[in-house]
């Protein structure tokens, strides 16, 4: 499938790379909610679903849960063409299902540009972190499906179907 680059808001009619002008835009209250699972061989979920497993780089659910909320956090610092944001809340929520760790991570602002890329590094971070703090046990981890579920605010809301 081939996109049609004048569709793309990060490019400029000689099709370079720029940042959106969203200096016109209404400031309104925004929220993105994203997901990512981290795959664990069942020996290394049986540690971590009792909540306490506990590494030499310390408490590994506590510390990824911190590390998501930092990325969000430092989304423009990392993502080239993100406008900096600053939010009023960012939740990231990990749960062990079976030898799954489902991360949500959770954020608002009053602002002109979504939040969604801010959710979406958020848990991603939290899962990177998950994936480093256990990698001493297994390297057979696997990150997988991050997604956006929702986001509200500005031009258009979008939500996630239970089974998409």
């Amino acid at each position: 499938m081939t996109m049609n680059p004048a569709k793309l808001s990060h490019l400029d009619d000689a099709q370079r790379s720029q940042m959106v002008d969203v200096g016109a835009k209404a400031i309104t209250r925004r929220s993105a909610q994203a997901q990512a699972e981290v795959v664990f061989p069942a020996e290394v979920a049986a540690q971590l679903r009792d909540g306490n497993y506990v590494t030499r780089k310390g408490a590994v659910l506590n510390v990824a849960n911190l590390a998501g909320v930092m990325g969000a956090k430092a989304t423009s610092q990392l993502i080239p063409l993100c406008h900096p944001l600053a939010l009023d809340r960012c939740h990231v929520d990990i749960a062990m299902d079976g030898d799954v760790a489902r991360i949500v991570c959770t954020v608002s602002c009053e602002g002109r540009t979504g939040v969604e890329m801010e959710a979406l590094t958020g848990a991603s971070v939290a899962a990177l972190t998950l994936y480093d703090m256990c990698k001493a046990l297994s390297h057979d981890i696997v990150i997988r499906e991050v997604r956006l579920l929702r986001k509200s605010g500005g031009k258009s809301d979008f939500e996630r179907g239970e089974h998409a």
